[in-house]
């Protein structure tokens, strides 16, 4: 009778196979795979950069009235970076229960860094604020002057 001790290795070698050499990776496949990793961190930077980065124009809401006939006079500063350039802006006012009830689009045009506009915008119901919705260099075509 033989025990396991005994056994001749051979046999089991012929039955399973022989152990495979663990191989380790080569150096250039982690060099590549660091430099993809940076290349897409740097993109996916960049495109944050540009989606989410500070806008060149903008504008914060100085008053805002009420006028007769559910409408609301806004003033607003606009401030920019390229002073050749018109803008547009989006203003809106709101109801008591906060819902956009009116919207207007100002047409800022060419001039100081710092422009102040104001404009009347009326309302389906009786509004209650005003602010500004956001601010662009891409001025619709219908607002544009020939």
């Amino acid at each position: 009778m033989t025990t396991e001790s005994d056994a001749d290795p051979a046999p089991l070698a012929d039955r399973y196979g022989t152990a495979r050499r663990v191989r380790t990776p080569r150096r250039w496949r982690r060099w590549l795979f660091a430099a993809i990793a940076v290349v897409v961190s740097c993109a996916i930077a960049w495109i944050a950069y540009v989606n989410l980065g500070q806008s060149s124009i903008s504008a914060e809401r100085v008053a805002f009235e009420p006028r007769p006939g559910n409408a609301m006079q806004i003033t607003i500063n606009v401030t920019r970076d390229d002073v050749d350039r018109p803008g547009v802006c989006v203003v809106r006012v709101r109801d008591r229960a906060g819902a956009e009830s009116g919207r207007k689009e100002v047409l800022v045009p060419a001039g100081a860094g710092h422009s102040r506009v104001s404009t009347v915008v009326k309302s389906i119901g009786l509004p209650v604020t005003a602010d500004v919705y956001g601010c662009s260099y891409s001025i619709p075509r219908y607002m544009s002057t020939p």
